[in-house]
């Protein structure tokens, strides 16, 4: 009589999970109960929709009143405001429940992080996904394809490269600036005021001229926190106009390396703020 077969194993049966797998629930789990309530979720596209729309329309108001400013006219203007704002939008979505660490930190929410072996700052990123964005990053996206077609723009191999780099470059300085936010509440606490003030003033920052700012703003938002290496400057390269006095166009291409150094910058600042931190003392 035969032996019976025995079935070899697949080998993938025999793998381990992903350590990213457990990351993937639960952040499949946020979108199925964000999807559950319907009449919620559609609002909240649509209020999503109109903030960005809003904004785009103080844009042009702006520029209805002026026929430039800083050199660039409304079109021109178009292609930045896209850049920054689809970026920022998309950032915002992945990373912008990180605004909540004041209720963590006071609630003592955080604490529950602690009790599972994976790091806190991607237990924290991905405890959440804001789908409502998703409107929002419309509205960048659309300013950013019309004034792509607008605007007279060589399509050299080095422009498109250009381009693709800046747009993901940007993602991660806006998403970088809300890590390093989240850091410092740490030590602030209810301090989320100040840190609004350069990561959303930072997003305005992006959006705008800054050959029209003043020297120190030019150093804050160009090279500390590199709002205009985000959008401007690229976008100046992109359209062949020159660059004003501490922001030439050449710094479009270091674009990746500012990323790099706000990346350095937020986690230092997480790193600092997990090591103060001492519990919710419940």
């Amino acid at each position: 009589m035969a032996d019976p077969v025995v079935p070899t194993p697949d080998p993938a049966d025999r793998m381990p999970p992903s350590r990213l797998a457990a990351y993937g629930a639960v952040l499949a789990s946020r979108i199925r109960s964000q999807r559950s309530y319907r009449a919620n979720f559609y609002t909240d596209l649509g209020a999503s929709f109109l903030i960005g729309f809003i904004e785009l329309a103080e844009v042009w108001i702006l520029f209805h009143n002026v026929h430039a400013l800083g050199g660039l006219t409304f079109r021109n203007i178009l292609l930045v405001f896209g850049i920054a704002d689809l970026s920022f939008s998309i950032a915002q979505m992945f990373f912008g429940h990180v605004d909540r660490m004041p209720t963590f930190l006071r609630a003592g929410t955080l604490d529950v992080f602690y009790l599972r072996p994976q790091p806190v700052l991607l237990q924290v990123i991905t405890s959440e996904i804001g789908l409502r964005r998703l409107t929002r990053a419309l509205v960048g996206l659309g300013s950013l394809v019309i004034g792509l077609s607008l605007n007279e723009i060589r399509w050299t191999v080095g422009n498109i490269a250009l381009l693709a780099v800046t747009l993901v470059s940007a993602f991660l300085v806006h998403s970088a600036m809300l890590v390093w936010a989240g850091g410092v509440q740490f030590f602030l606490v209810s301090g989320a005021e100040m840190t609004n003030a350069f990561v959303y003033g930072g997003r305005y920052a992006a959006t705008q001229v800054a050959s029209v700012w003043s020297t120190p703003l030019k150093v804050l938002f160009g090279f500390i926190f590199p709002m205009a290496v985000t959008a401007y400057v690229p976008a100046l390269r992109l359209l062949g106009l020159p660059g004003p006095m501490w922001l030439p166009t050449w710094l479009a291409w270091w674009t990746p390396a500012f990323a790099v150094w706000m990346w350095a910058f937020a986690l230092w600042s997480w790193r600092q703020g997990i090591r103060h931190y001492q519990g919710g003392g419940g």
